[in-house]
């Protein structure tokens, strides 16, 4: 059974960095809004491919909550019935979360894609809580940890409504991301403690303390990148295909993320310097470093390349990683066999 829960923590693991690639995507394809209602999609399980597919159609049998387009509104079916020969505005009510009505198959299958990588997630989740249960009398920690897990799937679930029903609204964008993140550090510290792949470095406190500086660091560089991502949103909206007027009257904070990467990076190499004295570097150190050569990469690449549509999303995925990657080598260097 402890098998079974690794590999369900492992799953859950790499899915939720999927639901993030995924995210990104959808968010620098615009296709935030391909699925205007929540969980279903134009009132659909499986979306429309067609646009027709939303037409009001003569003796056509609708189900309840079923969605058409009409006047370029959405319009919800009360009720299962069959349509007559003339349209009945009084078997329909209107979409009342906001005024969005565009359909477009391209972005419907993007969210599409998206939600269901999260609907699969959540399925993993649950099992994963479901074999932690083998651990209740050898460590309950790991049990409550699957639940807040659990739980924080459930939550991530409604805040990607209430961002669908914003219409988009950054701060709400902004507050699901953070939210992925903090299921995805529940998911490496469990992974930590049921592992127990440690670092015996007790006595060398200065790289402990350098770690936890640079982990900071990464969380500051995070926080001013969502509120860059804020600012592209916004310039995004105003500026539709325009690339080069988006950073044309960029805020101060957008400076000071360009400049702290290398803050972050100096940090990582001094820390690398340091493992090095003790003739022993970490895999996941490494892979740190790797990582954060290719974010300042992908950064300069949008910066001077006017955003390639790959680097935005791909941006956003080394950032994920990198903050995983940390937490798993502060977990190695703190975390004690108590949970043996």
């Amino acid at each position: 059974m402890n098998n079974k829960f690794v590999f369900s923590l492992k799953a859950s693991l790499v899915l939720i960095l999927l639901v993030i690639a995924a995210g990104a995507t959808v968010r620098v394809t615009g296709s935030g809004m391909g699925c205007p209602d929540w969980p279903k999609c134009f009132g659909y399980l499986i979306p429309p491919t067609e646009k027709s597919q939303l037409k009001w159609k003569t003796e056509f049998f609708y189900n309840t909550n079923e969605v058409i387009i009409i006047n370029e509104s959405l319009r919800v079916a009360k009720s299962n019935f069959k349509s007559n020969k003339n349209y009945n505005s009084s078997n329909w009510a209107p979409y009342l979360k906001h005024d969005y009505s565009v359909f477009n198959v391209y972005h419907t299958w993007i969210e599409f894609i998206n939600r269901l990588i999260g609907a699969i997630a959540g399925v993993v989740t649950l099992s994963m809580f479901f074999f932690s249960l083998s651990y209740w009398k050898k460590n309950k920690i790991v049990v409550f940890g699957s639940l807040i897990v659990l739980l924080g799937m459930g939550f991530q679930a409604w805040l990607g409504k209430e961002v669908v029903d914003s219409n988009l609204l950054p701060l709400k964008i902004t507050i699901h991301m953070l939210m992925a993140l903090i299921i995805l550090a529940l998911l490496v510290w469990l992974l930590n403690i049921t592992t127990y792949n440690l670092i015996n470095l007790k006595k060398n406190k200065k790289i402990i303390y350098i770690t936890i500086t640079a982990f900071c660091l990464t969380l500051i560089q995070i926080f001013s990148g969502t509120q860059v991502r804020q600012f592209i949103d916004l310039q995004m909206n105003q500026y539709p295909n325009q690339y080069e007027l988006w950073l044309k009257f960029a805020p101060i904070k957008f400076y000071f993320h360009r400049s702290f990467s290398i803050l972050v990076f100096a940090t990582h190499l001094f820390l690398w310097l340091e493992f090095k004295k003790n003739t022993f570097i970490p895999f996941s150190l490494k892979i740190i470093i790797s990582l954060i050569g290719l974010e300042i990469f992908t950064g300069v690449l949008m910066y001077y390349l006017d955003f390639p549509i790959t680097t935005q999303p791909i941006h956003l995925f080394l950032a994920t990683l990198i903050f995983s990657a940390q937490l798993h080598l502060l977990f190695q260097l703190t975390l004690t066999n108590k949970y043996k």
